[in-house]
């Protein structure tokens, strides 16, 4: 059975707002805020914080209205195209389609938690002993991280096609 275009990508982007939000859900239920976790040692930690800023909390102590427009009307606005460039661009592979929905849904997922409630929760954490750390994230970062790193990939794949 073949899904149609329009269905797959909205289909994509429920599952990582869904996956994304379950796991939120459950932090917050099985967390006192603050309460760290260790899963393997020091190196994949969970720890449940509250950020109200952008990426590793930049952006925190910014002018509320600066904060409304730049973390909440502006990320809206670009979401908003960018689903409408995945649904209308023919020219897209599977794997653009696949990353550009990923990136959409976590930045929904995460818009979705400035709106409910006024933060976003985040609570994994890796530290490889100084050679690679990681500020505290969530599912919806990893969505975002993971499409930007596959649509580099196909872009890259893309132009050496282009070039043989």
């Amino acid at each position: 059975m073949k899904i149609s275009k329009p269905l797959g990508i909205i289909l994509i982007i429920a599952v990582n707002i869904a996956i994304d939000q379950i796991s939120k859900v459950l932090v917050r239920a099985n967390f006192a805020y603050g309460e760290t976790k260790r899963l393997i040692g020091d190196v994949f930690v969970m720890q449940y914080v509250e950020n109200t800023g952008a990426f590793l909390g930049m952006g925190s102590d910014m002018n509320p209205t600066l904060k409304l427009i730049l973390l909440l009307i502006l990320p809206t606005l670009v979401l908003g195209y960018l689903i409408y460039y995945i649904l209308t661009n023919k020219d897209l592979d599977k794997v653009s389609i696949i990353a550009l929905s990923c990136i959409a849904g976590g930045g929904i997922a995460n818009v979705f938690d400035r709106i409910v409630f006024k933060s976003v929760t985040d609570f994994f954490h890796i530290d490889l002993g100084g050679v690679f750390r990681t500020g505290i994230f969530n599912v919806a970062d990893m969505s975002v991280t993971f499409g930007m790193i596959a649509l580099l990939l196909a872009t890259i794949v893309f132009k050496k096609k282009n070039k043989a």
